[in-house]
């Protein structure tokens, strides 16, 4: 079977194998995504399908060439900042992530990704308010709102006819995130169909919510990849019938061979060893400018693209290590430096400030630069990495590990609300679903990894390691091969990051969370 958006693409076969089988299932679920119908309301029944496939298996092509079919069918895209009310007539499709990151990088690539929390909670506007949310998204008269005059509302619906995000417009509108949204609850009503990119980085407890909101549900994801800490080495797909799994193997090379995917590819040899393996870096450092072999961790591209390491005592040395190049003082953060958010410390009766939070993109693993301090003492200006409105003011506890101590010093603290670590260095576990342009692997650490032996569902822990750093760098590999650190060019700054139109922040009220 074939349809205008398959002949779009060059799918190989088993890519075309896969188009067909989510096209039966959706066809299932009342969306004809050959013939672009669609029947409201379809009585199918629960179903999810896995697609996996290595880096370079076309597992992103085939993503976004769905979710344009399903757009051209008819099918609403719910991006989590706005839905109107449920219509009988009206199918939804929501496109996910588990972190910011990884929902940006395929919002970089013209898919329109939310991460899972923002999908999970849904905003509750001000009633006011929603009335020109309604008429932006079409299901509303031009209304009349107290304090916000004709041109404000027409900058509002030209922004959001250029940009389809009502935060965005509101914001063009002169509103803040503060005036229209008064909090954050858990979603009541199901949709239709979800698609989860990265889904090796789901756990159990994710994994049910989704299936709670999504009868039709279609998985995303690298086999190779590290499984989530706790659930020894295997991912929810793992658990599904294998008639339920479709794996595309053919790997899509670009015009000219990509040296990158090449290093990783060759990791599915049984019989590399790591000796092996980093004379073919080097090898491939001499041919191509995309592979970099590097005596030295470079502490500029630190503030921007962590330092991947295996070891834990290792990530805190190097920040440690980068503090000190940077002339940081012990007890400041500077404005630039990377922060990585290790949780919400809330009480269970802070319920809703946790939701608050979190929908503002401060997840576990979220990745953040540090801006300065909030107008209130405990509070952060923070620009979360990856957000769609970035800049956000929170009750911040901020950790700063140092070696050889268990506790760590902590040079911003509130009673309560988002703890962070330090970011210019983490571990290849929590840089799943990320990805820069430039990536810096500790080649020290992996040696380290193949000499325990230690496997991870029957493959080498080192091999897994090794294709999980190599595979988050889009351009550039640099391959670490010393405990060595080059000093900075120039002073750390925020002035790279871009601002949001749409800031759902507490930036400017520094309201308690």
């Amino acid at each position: 079977m074939s349809s205008p958006a398959v002949a779009a693409h060059q799918f190989s076969e088993d890519q075309a194998e896969a188009w067909d089988r989510v096209a039966e299932m959706l066809l299932g679920a009342g969306i004809d995504i050959e013939e672009g119908g669609l029947t409201p309301d379809a009585p199918g029944k629960a179903s999810v399908l896995a697609l996996t496939g290595k880096a370079g298996s076309g597992k992103t092509m085939l993503l976004a060439g769905l979710t344009r079919a399903l757009t051209e069918a008819g099918v609403d895209i719910v991006s989590g900042d706005y839905e109107g009310k449920r219509r009988k007539d009206r199918r939804t499709l929501a496109v996910l992530a588990p972190t910011n990151k990884a929902a940006s990088v395929l919002r970089s690539r013209g898919v329109p990704a939310t991460t899972i929390h923002r999908i999970l909670y849904t905003p509750v506007y001000d009633p006011e308010y929603e009335k020109i949310a309604e008429w932006l998204a079409g299901s509303g008269d031009r209304p009349s709102v107290e304090g916000l005059t004709d041109q404000a509302l027409d900058r509002a619906k030209a922004f959001y006819e250029q940009v389809k995000s009502i935060p965005g417009a509101l914001a063009a509108a002169g509103l803040r995130g503060s005036d229209f949204i008064l909090g954050w609850k858990r979603r009541e009503d199901p949709l239709d169909v979800g698609f989860v990119d990265e889904a090796s980085m789901l756990d159990e407890r994710q994994f049910e919510d989704l299936r709670e909101i999504f009868p039709t549900l279609v998985l995303f994801g690298d086999p190779a990849q590290l499984a989530p800490v706790g659930q020894s080495g295997e991912m929810v797909f793992d658990k599904l019938p294998s008639g339920r799994r479709l794996h595309l193997h053919r790997v899509h090379r670009q015009a000219e061979d990509n040296p990158i995917l090449d290093l990783a590819h060759a990791l599915g040899d049984e019989a590399l060893q790591f000796e092996t393996f980093e004379q073919m870096v080097a090898d491939a450092a001499r041919r191509d400018d995309r592979v970099v072999w590097s005596e030295r961790v470079d502490a500029g591209l630190m503030a921007r693209s962590p330092a991947l390491v295996w070891r834990n005592q290792t990530r805190v040395r190097l920040i440690q290590a980068f503090r000190a190049a940077y002339g940081a003082p012990a007890d400041a953060l500077l404005p630039g430096e990377p922060l990585i958010c290790d949780g919400i410390e809330l009480p269970l009766k802070h319920r809703k400030k946790r939701i608050d939070l979190e929908a503002r993109g401060l997840i576990k693993g979220a990745q953040v630069i540090y801006l300065g301090p909030g107008n209130k003492p405990g509070f952060s200006r923070l620009h979360v990495m990856g957000a769609e409105d970035p800049r956000v003011s929170a009750a911040s506890i901020i950790k700063i590990e140092l070696p050889d101590e268990e506790e760590p010093f902590i040079p911003y603290a509130a009673r309560m609300g988002a703890a962070f670590l330090h970011g210019a260095a983490v571990t290849i576990h929590k840089a799943q679903g990320s990805q820069w342009e430039e990536v810096q692997v500790f080649a020290p650490d992996l040696f380290v990894a193949a000499r325990t032996g230690r496997s991870e569902a029957g493959i080498p822990l080192w091999k897994r390691l090794a294709y999980v750093a190599i595979t988050r760098a889009e351009k550039r590999l640099h391959w670490v091969v010393r405990n060595r650190l080059a000093r900075p060019a120039l002073p750390l700054t925020t002035d790279d990051l871009p601002r949001s139109a749409a800031p759902l922040s507490l930036d400017a009220t520094d309201a308690e969370v």
